[in-house]
């Protein structure tokens, strides 16, 4: 099976103006709404190329609930860590002569809810494939992606690590 981590998952408001003037109000001339986060993207690759995978990752909120839900129904096996407190992230994603972007930070991730995402992480198998794709939140260790590969070293797992900085 092939997992893939986001944790930073998000809900992106994706928003067309035709013409943006900053301090006025703008009209939208179209308005999508994406669920991803860079493993959910790989995820949903998988899914189109007839690949089954599990996404892994944190989720808050109501937001957290709309994008599981949202997966679930594109065909895209889900198994988040729900966490206690705060929401999913909404990104902003505001496009006119140029795109601009806001992304939000996302919730806080505790050491109880990094206990549980090591746990179901642990429950991978020999010849399983991890993708651990992303931006690490500003609340997990940096080196988190290393932490986790040493942790599942003794087990004979496919790991892909896919870093983005925005």
């Amino acid at each position: 099976m092939i997992y893939t981590v986001t944790f930073n998952p998000a809900i992106d408001y994706v928003v067309q103006v035709d013409s943006f003037c900053e301090g006025k109000t703008n009209r939208s001339d179209v308005e999508e709404i994406q669920f991803g986060g860079k493993g959910i993207n790989v995820s949903n690759v998988l899914l189109q190329l007839g690949v089954n995978s599990v996404a892994l990752g944190f989720i808050a909120g109501f937001t957290g609930d709309a994008l599981c839900k949202a997966l679930s129904e594109n065909g895209i096996d889900t198994d988040f860590v729900k966490l206690e407190s705060g929401n999913t992230r909404i990104n902003i994603k505001l496009k006119s002569g140029c795109e601009t972007e806001i992304n939000a930070s996302g919730p806080q991730i505790d050491e109880a809810a990094l206990k549980e995402m090591f746990k179901k992480l642990e429950a991978l198998q020999d010849g399983d494939t991890l993708v651990l794709a992303g931006s690490v939140p500003k609340s997990l260790p940096e080196n988190i992606y290393e932490k986790i590969i040493l942790h599942l070293g003794n087990k004979k797992i496919r790991n892909f690590v896919v870093i983005i900085k925005n």
